[in-house]
């Protein structure tokens, strides 16, 4: 079952600026990552989901109600995390989650309490004096701390927070995932969508380049091998046997990008008095740019 709905929304702003024809769903009990550089259309895509603004064209519904017309019904059970929070800068923390709260009709804050421990959060700083990772940590305990929600979506979660937050934010979504939860989360953070997601959808330039399931992307990826050789003779040998291979003349080492015959590229370097050898796996953002290309379009 389709939980959230995209379905050819346009919203023009000119100059090649807004999103365009953009069509994808989240089912119900994944996450789906939303993937793009910054300007690709992904806040204008969520801003229309929660009903701020209407679509030129097309149509955004969550749970089969109209973002836009039905937005009051939809609010009681969806959590939102705006990439720009919108603080009142003469609150504490703490009265700011109060008055979230409030605005959710929530009386009960055992949950928001649960949240600011796993994050390690004193909610009790005037906000103007907190700095950008204590008030992304306040965004997120706003997002998650309503019991009734069962629906997500988030825009740059992750923003902000230092690596210890960030892991401690995939083990939130990790557990709220296990509990059948929907998410659609924007992100830059390609480890974040790596351990969480279930599928990517992609866009750039306004445009939705591909929706993959997570396990066909990492499964797509190329190892990147640097191989250095015990004389630059035999790097430039093997280097001209390998169409794959980067070279630069004198240089002992040769790095290039292998998918599936990682095995006979490594056998054929052994045949090579071999000095040093360091194998990865190539990150979800150079797939992308390797896989789509830089205009893009897949290649």
């Amino acid at each position: 079952m389709d939980v959230i709905e995209i379905s050819h929304i346009t919203k023009d702003y000119g100059q090649n600026r807004g999103v365009f024809d953009v069509s994808f769903a989240v089912r119900q009990g994944e996450v789906l990552g939303f993937l793009g550089p910054n300007g690709a259309g992904k806040t204008t895509t969520i801003r229309q989901l929660m009903g701020f603004i209407r679509p030129d064209s097309g149509k955004v519904s969550i749970q089969g109600m109209d973002c836009f017309r039905d937005a009051d019904k939809i609010q009681g059970h969806l959590g939102y995390l705006p990439g720009e929070i919108a603080f009142i800068d003469s609150m504490n923390g703490m009265e700011f989650i109060r008055f979230a709260a409030d605005m959710k009709n929530m009386k009960d804050l055992k949950r928001a309490r649960e949240l600011m421990e796993l994050f390690e959060l004193n909610a009790a700083g005037k906000l103007k004096k907190m700095s950008k990772g204590m008030k992304q940590k306040i965004g997120i305990i706003c997002a998650f701390m309503n019991p009734a929600a069962d629906i997500y979506i988030l825009d740059e979660p992750s923003n902000g927070l230092d690596p210890v937050m960030q892991n401690r934010f995939i083990d939130l979504i990790l557990s709220e995932k296990k509990k059948g939860k929907t998410i659609l989360m924007s992100s830059h953070m390609f480890e974040e969508i790596e351990r969480t997601c279930d599928r990517a959808a992609i866009i750039r330039e306004g445009r939705l380049v591909a929706v993959e399931d997570m396990d066909k992307l990492k499964e797509g990826r190329q190892k990147i091998v640097e191989i250095t050789f015990g004389e630059a003779a035999m790097a430039e040998e093997f280097a001209a046997g390998c169409r794959e291979a980067v070279y630069e003349a004198g240089s002992r080492t040769v790095t290039a990008k292998v998918g599936k015959n990682l095995d006979a590229f490594i056998k054929r370097a052994g045949g090579y008095t071999v000095a040093d050898l360091d194998v990865r796996t190539q990150s979800l953002e150079e797939f992308f740019l390797h896989f789509y290309g830089e205009g893009g379009k897949k290649q």
